[in-house]
């Protein structure tokens, strides 16, 4: 336990963000595995849709530094390099 007063402030500040951070990361994990969903199944214009989704939350909780850039981009070529072998494999 935190002796000092500016501990004990840290520890609530990171509580606080850590529970305003999870609605980010929670909401772009459910995006993205929608999307995930839909291009196994082979719907491919709903999972377009999805993934247009994803990558506006990937980027809304990058842009609050809630995860780091890069690690949106790179999820967001994941999952358009899912479709596109997806789409590539069903023709």
């Amino acid at each position: 336990m935190a002796n000092l007063q500016s501990a004990k402030k840290r520890m609530r500040q990171t509580e606080k963000r850590t529970l305003h951070n999870r609605r980010y990361k929670a909401a772009a994990r459910t995006h993205v595995k929608r999307a995930r969903q839909l291009i196994a199944a082979g719907e491919f214009d709903a999972a377009e849709e999805a993934i247009r989704e994803a990558s506006s939350t990937l980027d809304k909780a990058a842009r609050r530094r809630v995860i780091h850039p890069n690690n949106a981009a790179r999820r967001k070529g994941r999952l358009m390099a899912q479709l596109a072998a997806a789409r590539a494999e069903a023709e």
